[in-house]
């Protein structure tokens, strides 16, 4: 099941989310977006994988990565759904 918390807790992974909704990028790619190191990039993008919101495939000796759009967009829907609950009652008082 994924953790949709974890995957968008940090707001480097928020980032690369907001990449890869753009284009389909290579680590490399990824890594000439921020200021931390390649492993460090790694570590995020194995986070994002772990919680299938993004998928890899291989392209010759590259590994390309992209958001996967459906499981991102049932977990956006329950992650709206789970604020409203949330802020109903803020919200009609």
């Amino acid at each position: 099941m994924t953790d949709i918390y974890r995957a968008i807790a940090d707001p480097i992974r928020r980032r690369i989310l907001t990449i890869l909704s753009q284009k389909e990028c290579t680590q490399t790619e990824l890594v000439d977006h921020f200021p931390i190191s390649q492993p460090a990039v790694k570590k995020h993008l194995t986070i994002l994988l772990e919680e299938e919101l993004i998928e890899e495939r291989r392209e010759g000796k590259y590994r390309l990565y992209r958001l996967k759009q459906d499981n991102f967009a049932v977990h956006y829907k329950k992650l709206q759904e789970e604020i409203g609950l949330i802020l109903e009652d803020k919200l009609t008082s």
